[in-house]
């Protein structure tokens, strides 16, 4: 690729130093020689076997002296014009000059804190005093936790400077879609609203929805351009939303829409919280549903509006006071578990732009789907220890629900029978329901194996994975 730039630039007088910034032009020169051609009409390059040995090496947890005693074998068969790596320590750098490495940052245990800029030195936790060190027997000093962190504006650089990737950079500006039809983020009103608070930013479609510009070159335009990125929002699983947002998720309030109007109860017998029926103060107002008294909660009807959303400023306005997170330990949280259910002031809004945005954090999907799915299908197996319809559960029907038929009959002292629910199934059922499962037949690589996941002795369904529950929930069930 340098040579074509190189023959370009010369065709057209120009200087390539004056196209490319330095490390650009250090990134090509190095990209060049470790793609060149292992022979004349190869097909492999220095770089593809390096990248080959370290893929090789983490698939399959290989020792890295395994590595080089294999490497060397190689060597030992090919010529040595052939200029491959000598060991594994050399594939690594290669790799490594392409400006994709990682840094090692050091942290606590518990994750209070991170050994990081101008705590990189501290030799105990500043919060707690723990120990950064320890010594190994062989007298050797060593952190006790580390973390492996990926930069992403090398990587970001390195996708402008792909002519197979830089395209898509920019797609979402240059593809514009119908009104009211989503195939990005860009269609979505969050990053609308964040265009129009902030044009300037908005203005280069090159910038990557914090602030600070990083000169940066596009190969398809032969040129620099200083990239901004910002953070739009968080995808993450319900117990991380409550680490990044800091609203506590494991209470009664835990809902971070509803906030300290939460309707949520904890259960007589059960002991646990329920959001049970809260969803109706969601539907329209004149929907059939809110003025149910037995179809849901005995004696309850729902004539209150749905919680007002709060805004970014307003949300800012409650936890600006706090303590921040490198400021708090959880003995020292004020109020822990309490309202406003507050934990402490998230990193987050540190960002400038961050109480400007209408969605600061998102659910993820598929890791719901997958509670979700254990729960349902566990109880309409009736699986013994995993499903929900247990005693308890009985007792609490009894307690707030009209579902004479389900409740509890005492057949003789402390001993009681729990009649079948009608959508829990018989052992029978359960085997075929496993029988027909063992016998599905998925496209290659679009499900796990299922004739494994089926139990046909216990009548249930074991070791699924998050995609194959999403297969179950979307394409399996449905059908059904």
């Amino acid at each position: 690729m340098i040579w074509l730039m190189m023959l370009l630039a010369y065709s057209l007088g120009l200087n390539l130093s004056n196209l490319l910034n330095e490390e650009a032009m250090h990134f090509y020169q190095e990209l060049e020689k470790a793609s060149r051609p292992l022979w004349v009409g190869s097909q492999h390059s220095k770089l593809y076997v390096a990248v080959r040995m370290i893929n090789i090496k983490l698939d399959w947890t290989v020792a890295e002296a395994a590595m080089d005693s294999m490497i060397k074998l190689v060597g030992e068969l090919v010529t040595p014009e052939f200029d491959i790596p000598k060991s594994y320590y050399q594939a690594k750098r290669l790799v490594s000059k392409l400006g994709l490495s990682y840094d090692i940052i050091h942290c606590f245990p518990n994750s209070y804190m991170l050994f990081y800029k101008q705590d990189a030195n501290l030799n105990e936790c500043k919060l707690c005093g723990h120990a950064h060190y320890r010594w190994t027997p062989s007298g050797k000093m060593v952190p006790i936790k580390a973390m492996h962190y990926l930069p992403i504006i090398c990587r970001l650089k390195r996708l402008f400077a792909s002519l197979s990737s830089t395209p898509h950079m920019r797609w979402h500006n240059e593809n514009r879609r119908t009104p009211g039809v989503i195939c990005h983020p860009s269609d979505e009103e969050v990053w609308k609203h964040f265009d129009r608070t902030y044009p300037d930013f908005a203005s280069e479609p090159r910038a990557n929805h914090g602030v600070g510009g990083v000169v940066t070159y596009d190969v398809s335009t032969k040129s620099n351009f200083n990239m901004h990125a910002s953070l739009m929002w968080t995808i993450n699983d319900f117990p991380t939303y409550g680490m990044l947002s800091s609203w506590m998720t494991a209470a009664k309030l835990a809902c971070p829409h509803s906030m300290e109007k939460s309707k949520a109860f904890t259960l007589k017998h059960g002991h646990k919280n329920s959001w049970f029926v809260c969803h109706l103060q969601f539907l329209p107002m004149d929907h059939e549903f809110r003025k149910m008294k037995q179809a849901f909660r005995k004696n309850k009807t729902e004539n209150d509006p749905p919680p007002r959303a709060f805004s970014g400023e307003e949300i800012w306005g409650r936890v600006c006071h706090l303590l921040k997170v490198t400021e708090v330990t959880p003995s020292r949280l004020p109020g822990y578990g309490v309202e406003p259910n507050w934990t402490k002031q998230s990193i987050f809004w540190e960002l400038p732009y961050w109480k400007d945005n209408l969605l600061r954090h998102n659910l993820d999907a598929m890791h719901i789907e997958k509670n979700y799915f254990d729960n349902l299908f566990n109880t309409v197996m009736d699986v013994k220890g995993k499903t929900k319809d247990n005693q308890k559960a009985r007792l609490d029907l009894k307690e707030y629900c009209r579902r004479p038929e389900l409740n509890l009959q005492e057949l003789a002292k402390n001993k009681v029978f729990k009649p079948r629910a009608s959508f829990s199934f018989t052992m029978e059922e359960k085997r075929e329901i496993c029988q027909q499962v063992k016998n599905l037949r998925m496209p290659e690589g679009y499900a796990s194996n299922f004739d494994k996941r089926a139990d046909m002795n216990e009548g249930k369904l074991i070791g699924m994975k998050s995609h194959d529950c999403y297969v179950f929930m979307e394409t399996l069930i449905p059908i059904a």
